[in-house]
Protein backbone atom coordinates (compact mmCIF):
# COMPACT_ATOMS: atom_id res chain seq x y z
CA UNK A 1 0.00 0.00 0.00
CA UNK A 2 2.07 2.91 -1.32
CA UNK A 3 0.83 6.46 -1.88
CA UNK A 4 2.51 9.50 -3.40
CA UNK A 5 -0.03 12.18 -2.46
CA UNK A 6 -2.72 12.93 0.12
CA UNK A 7 -5.91 14.74 -0.94
CA UNK A 8 -8.09 16.62 1.53
CA UNK A 9 -11.32 18.57 1.02
CA UNK A 10 -11.99 21.49 3.34
CA UNK A 11 -15.42 20.97 4.91
CA UNK A 12 -15.65 23.96 7.25
CA UNK A 13 -13.58 27.04 6.45
CA UNK A 14 -10.72 27.00 9.00
CA UNK A 15 -10.37 30.81 8.92
CA UNK A 16 -6.69 30.49 8.09
CA UNK A 17 -4.39 30.33 5.11
CA UNK A 18 -2.82 27.20 3.66
CA UNK A 19 0.46 27.46 5.55
CA UNK A 20 -1.22 27.99 8.93
CA UNK A 21 -3.71 25.20 8.23
CA UNK A 22 -0.93 22.71 7.47
CA UNK A 23 0.99 23.75 10.60
CA UNK A 24 -1.93 23.95 13.03
CA UNK A 25 -4.46 21.39 11.78
CA UNK A 26 -2.33 18.93 9.84
CA UNK A 27 0.66 19.20 12.22
CA UNK A 28 3.15 19.26 9.37
CA UNK A 29 6.62 19.69 10.94
CA UNK A 30 8.49 22.90 10.07
CA UNK A 31 11.18 21.14 8.04
CA UNK A 32 8.64 19.11 6.05
CA UNK A 33 6.50 22.21 5.45
CA UNK A 34 9.52 23.99 4.00
CA UNK A 35 10.24 20.98 1.78
CA UNK A 36 6.64 21.02 0.54
CA UNK A 37 6.81 24.70 -0.36
CA UNK A 38 10.10 24.31 -2.19
CA UNK A 39 8.87 21.27 -4.13
CA UNK A 40 6.05 23.21 -5.82
CA UNK A 41 4.00 20.01 -5.59
CA UNK A 42 1.30 21.26 -3.22
CA UNK A 43 -1.90 22.22 -5.02
CA UNK A 44 -5.26 23.72 -4.09
CA UNK A 45 -8.01 22.81 -6.56
CA UNK A 46 -5.28 21.48 -8.88
CA UNK A 47 -3.53 24.86 -9.06
CA UNK A 48 -0.36 26.12 -7.42
CA UNK A 49 -1.61 27.95 -4.34
CA UNK A 50 -1.08 31.37 -2.87
CA UNK A 51 0.07 30.24 0.56
CA UNK A 52 -1.22 33.33 2.36
CA UNK A 53 -4.73 33.18 0.83
CA UNK A 54 -7.51 32.06 3.24
CA UNK A 55 -8.91 28.62 2.49
CA UNK A 56 -12.55 28.22 1.48
CA UNK A 57 -15.13 25.49 2.04
CA UNK A 58 -14.81 22.86 -0.70
CA UNK A 59 -11.15 23.58 -1.44
CA UNK A 60 -9.30 20.38 -2.37
CA UNK A 61 -5.72 20.29 -1.11
CA UNK A 62 -3.22 17.80 -2.55
CA UNK A 63 -0.01 17.19 -0.59
CA UNK A 64 3.05 15.23 -1.72
CA UNK A 65 4.50 12.30 0.22
CA UNK A 66 8.27 12.49 -0.11
CA UNK A 67 10.28 9.26 -0.30
CA UNK A 68 12.73 8.78 2.56
CA UNK A 69 15.65 6.52 3.27
CA UNK A 70 14.36 3.42 5.06
CA UNK A 71 15.91 3.26 8.53
CA UNK A 72 16.92 1.71 10.86
CA UNK A 73 18.81 -1.07 9.07
CA UNK A 74 16.46 -3.63 7.57
CA UNK A 75 16.64 -7.17 8.95
CA UNK A 76 14.74 -10.08 7.42
CA UNK A 77 12.38 -11.41 10.09
CA UNK A 78 8.68 -12.32 10.26
CA UNK A 79 6.38 -9.35 10.93
CA UNK A 80 2.87 -10.19 12.15
CA UNK A 81 0.68 -7.48 10.58
CA UNK A 82 -2.65 -6.98 12.36
CA UNK A 83 -3.98 -3.96 10.44
CA UNK A 84 -2.68 -1.70 7.70
CA UNK A 85 -3.53 0.98 5.19
CA UNK A 86 -1.57 3.59 3.23
CA UNK A 87 -0.85 5.69 6.32
CA UNK A 88 -0.31 3.35 9.25
CA UNK A 89 0.65 -0.16 10.28
CA UNK A 90 -0.25 -2.14 13.42
CA UNK A 91 2.06 -5.05 14.24
CA UNK A 92 1.92 -7.83 16.85
CA UNK A 93 5.22 -7.79 18.76
CA UNK A 94 6.58 -10.97 20.30
CA UNK A 95 7.91 -10.96 23.86
CA UNK A 96 11.70 -10.79 24.03
CA UNK A 97 12.02 -8.36 21.12
CA UNK A 98 12.88 -4.67 21.58
CA UNK A 99 10.62 -2.12 19.93
CA UNK A 100 13.61 -0.23 18.51
CA UNK A 101 17.38 -0.87 18.41
CA UNK A 102 19.02 -0.66 21.83
CA UNK A 103 22.40 0.27 20.31
CA UNK A 104 24.06 1.01 16.97
CA UNK A 105 24.98 -2.66 16.62
CA UNK A 106 21.51 -3.98 17.47
CA UNK A 107 19.71 -5.00 14.26
CA UNK A 108 17.22 -7.48 15.75
CA UNK A 109 14.52 -5.12 17.03
CA UNK A 110 10.95 -4.98 15.74
CA UNK A 111 11.78 -1.70 14.00
CA UNK A 112 14.49 -3.49 12.02
CA UNK A 113 11.91 -6.06 10.95
CA UNK A 114 9.41 -3.35 9.99
CA UNK A 115 12.17 -1.64 7.95
CA UNK A 116 12.56 -4.90 6.01
CA UNK A 117 8.78 -5.08 5.56
CA UNK A 118 8.84 -1.52 4.21
CA UNK A 119 11.55 -2.46 1.73
CA UNK A 120 9.69 -5.57 0.57
CA UNK A 121 6.46 -3.62 0.04
CA UNK A 122 8.17 -0.61 -1.62
CA UNK A 123 7.41 1.82 1.23
CA UNK A 124 10.15 4.45 1.18
CA UNK A 125 9.91 5.80 4.70
CA UNK A 126 11.70 5.99 8.01
CA UNK A 127 10.23 3.54 10.55
CA UNK A 128 8.22 5.59 13.08
CA UNK A 129 6.68 3.85 16.10
CA UNK A 130 3.96 5.97 17.71
CA UNK A 131 4.39 4.23 21.07
CA UNK A 132 6.59 1.45 22.37
CA UNK A 133 6.36 -1.68 24.49
CA UNK A 134 8.88 -3.10 26.95
CA UNK A 135 11.04 -5.88 25.58
CA UNK A 136 9.10 -8.62 27.40
CA UNK A 137 5.66 -7.13 26.69
CA UNK A 138 3.87 -8.61 23.67
CA UNK A 139 1.07 -7.27 21.51
CA UNK A 140 -0.07 -4.32 19.39
CA UNK A 141 2.34 -1.59 18.30
CA UNK A 142 1.41 1.27 15.96
CA UNK A 143 3.74 2.54 13.22
CA UNK A 144 3.30 5.50 10.85
CA UNK A 145 4.13 5.07 7.17
CA UNK A 146 5.14 8.66 6.46
CA UNK A 147 6.04 11.88 8.28
CA UNK A 148 2.59 13.52 8.13
CA UNK A 149 0.85 10.44 9.45
CA UNK A 150 3.49 10.20 12.19
CA UNK A 151 2.93 13.78 13.35
CA UNK A 152 -0.85 13.36 13.53
CA UNK A 153 -0.66 9.98 15.29
CA UNK A 154 1.76 11.44 17.85
CA UNK A 155 -0.78 14.16 18.63
CA UNK A 156 -3.66 11.68 18.86
CA UNK A 157 -1.62 9.66 21.35
CA UNK A 158 -0.79 12.76 23.42
CA UNK A 159 -4.49 13.68 23.45
CA UNK A 160 -5.36 10.14 24.67
CA UNK A 161 -7.52 9.48 21.61
CA UNK A 162 -5.66 6.26 20.76
CA UNK A 163 -7.19 3.63 23.03
CA UNK A 164 -4.99 0.79 24.31
CA UNK A 165 -6.26 -2.26 26.20
CA UNK A 166 -3.85 -4.56 28.03
CA UNK A 167 -4.10 -7.95 29.68
CA UNK A 168 -1.92 -8.80 32.68
CA UNK A 169 -1.49 -11.96 34.73
CA UNK A 170 -0.67 -10.87 38.28
CA UNK A 171 0.38 -12.63 41.44
CA UNK A 172 -2.28 -13.02 44.13
CA UNK A 173 -6.08 -12.93 44.06
CA UNK A 174 -7.23 -9.32 43.77
CA UNK A 175 -9.88 -8.43 46.37
CA UNK A 176 -10.90 -5.26 44.54
CA UNK A 177 -12.43 -6.42 41.25
CA UNK A 178 -12.47 -3.08 39.48
CA UNK A 179 -10.88 0.28 40.14
CA UNK A 180 -8.36 2.98 39.29
CA UNK A 181 -4.76 3.40 40.40
CA UNK A 182 -3.65 7.03 40.35
CA UNK A 183 -0.10 7.34 41.63
CA UNK A 184 2.69 9.49 40.22
CA UNK A 185 5.73 7.65 38.85
CA UNK A 186 9.36 8.76 38.88
CA UNK A 187 12.82 7.31 38.38
CA UNK A 188 14.41 5.09 41.01
CA UNK A 189 17.68 6.74 42.04
CA UNK A 190 19.07 3.42 43.19
CA UNK A 191 18.29 1.38 40.06
CA UNK A 192 18.66 2.79 36.54
CA UNK A 193 16.12 0.41 34.98
CA UNK A 194 13.41 0.74 37.61
CA UNK A 195 10.66 3.27 38.14
CA UNK A 196 8.91 3.90 41.44
CA UNK A 197 5.91 5.59 43.00
CA UNK A 198 6.99 9.17 43.68
CA UNK A 199 4.90 12.18 44.78
CA UNK A 200 7.21 14.38 42.69
CA UNK A 201 6.99 12.12 39.64
CA UNK A 202 4.74 12.27 36.58
CA UNK A 203 0.99 11.78 36.96
CA UNK A 204 -0.04 8.24 36.04
CA UNK A 205 -3.54 6.72 35.88
CA UNK A 206 -4.35 3.03 35.31
CA UNK A 207 -7.86 1.54 35.24
CA UNK A 208 -8.20 -2.20 35.97
CA UNK A 209 -10.86 -4.91 35.93
CA UNK A 210 -10.52 -8.52 37.04
CA UNK A 211 -11.31 -10.96 34.22
CA UNK A 212 -10.53 -14.37 35.76
CA UNK A 213 -9.13 -15.83 38.97
CA UNK A 214 -6.89 -18.90 39.33
CA UNK A 215 -7.16 -19.75 42.99
CA UNK A 216 -5.00 -22.87 42.96
CA UNK A 217 -2.12 -20.96 41.30
CA UNK A 218 -2.79 -17.73 43.27
CA UNK A 219 -2.95 -15.70 40.04
CA UNK A 220 -5.43 -13.21 38.55
CA UNK A 221 -6.03 -12.17 34.92
CA UNK A 222 -6.67 -8.43 34.69
CA UNK A 223 -7.78 -6.08 31.91
CA UNK A 224 -6.23 -2.61 31.96
CA UNK A 225 -6.71 0.77 30.29
CA UNK A 226 -4.31 3.69 30.57
CA UNK A 227 -5.02 7.40 30.78
CA UNK A 228 -1.28 8.10 30.69
CA UNK A 229 1.72 6.33 29.18
CA UNK A 230 4.56 6.43 31.68
CA UNK A 231 7.54 4.08 31.48
CA UNK A 232 6.69 0.77 33.22
CA UNK A 233 3.37 2.28 34.32
CA UNK A 234 1.35 -0.94 34.57
CA UNK A 235 4.23 -2.82 36.16
CA UNK A 236 4.81 -0.14 38.81
CA UNK A 237 1.13 0.41 39.58
CA UNK A 238 0.22 -3.25 39.97
CA UNK A 239 3.29 -3.89 42.09
CA UNK A 240 2.35 -0.90 44.28
CA UNK A 241 -0.95 -2.55 45.26
CA UNK A 242 0.70 -5.88 46.04
CA UNK A 243 0.04 -7.64 42.73
CA UNK A 244 3.19 -7.63 40.57
CA UNK A 245 3.05 -9.18 37.12
CA UNK A 246 3.72 -12.89 37.00
CA UNK A 247 7.44 -13.26 36.22
CA UNK A 248 8.25 -9.57 36.80
CA UNK A 249 11.05 -10.02 39.33
CA UNK A 250 12.23 -6.44 38.74
CA UNK A 251 9.07 -5.30 40.51
CA UNK A 252 8.79 -7.91 43.22
CA UNK A 253 7.30 -11.02 41.61
CA UNK A 254 8.03 -14.24 43.51
CA UNK A 255 7.54 -16.43 40.44
CA UNK A 256 10.47 -16.57 38.03
CA UNK A 257 9.60 -16.84 34.34
CA UNK A 258 11.30 -16.02 31.04
CA UNK A 259 9.06 -12.94 30.58
CA UNK A 260 6.64 -10.80 32.52
CA UNK A 261 2.99 -11.51 31.72
CA UNK A 262 1.82 -8.28 30.10
CA UNK A 263 0.17 -8.15 26.68
CA UNK A 264 -1.04 -5.17 24.59
CA UNK A 265 -4.29 -6.83 23.63
CA UNK A 266 -6.31 -4.27 21.66
CA UNK A 267 -5.66 -0.99 19.89
CA UNK A 268 -8.22 1.50 18.52
CA UNK A 269 -6.76 4.32 16.43
CA UNK A 270 -8.71 7.28 15.01
CA UNK A 271 -7.64 7.49 11.38
CA UNK A 272 -5.33 10.47 10.75
CA UNK A 273 -7.07 11.51 7.50
CA UNK A 274 -10.73 10.47 7.76
CA UNK A 275 -13.46 9.79 10.32
CA UNK A 276 -12.94 6.03 10.60
CA UNK A 277 -11.27 4.08 13.39
CA UNK A 278 -8.66 1.39 12.76
CA UNK A 279 -8.86 -1.45 15.28
CA UNK A 280 -6.61 -4.41 15.95
CA UNK A 281 -6.52 -7.30 18.41
CA UNK A 282 -3.45 -9.41 19.19
CA UNK A 283 -4.31 -12.90 20.49
CA UNK A 284 -2.66 -13.98 23.73
CA UNK A 285 0.62 -15.74 22.97
CA UNK A 286 1.19 -19.27 24.23
CA UNK A 287 3.98 -18.17 26.59
CA UNK A 288 1.88 -15.47 28.30
CA UNK A 289 1.71 -17.47 31.52
CA UNK A 290 2.08 -20.99 32.90
CA UNK A 291 1.11 -23.54 30.26
CA UNK A 292 -1.41 -25.26 32.54
CA UNK A 293 -3.59 -22.15 32.85
CA UNK A 294 -6.66 -21.78 30.65
CA UNK A 295 -6.66 -18.05 29.99
CA UNK A 296 -9.50 -17.88 27.49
Amino acid sequence: MVIQTISLVIQDPPDMNLQDFLKADMLVPKKLLHEMRMSKKVTVNDDHPLWTKPLQSGDRITLPIFPERVEPQATAMPVDVLAEDEHLLIVNKKAGVDTHPSSETDHLSLSNGVAYYFQQTNIQAKVRHTHRLDKDTSGCILFAKHAMSGAILDKLLAERKIKRTYLALVEGIMKTKQGTIEKSIGKDRHHAQRRRISPSGQRAVTHFKVIKEFSSENLTLVELHLDTGRTHQIRVHLSSIGHPLFGDTLYGAKNKYHRHSLHAWKLAVPHPFNDSTITAEAPLPKDFGPAKLSLT
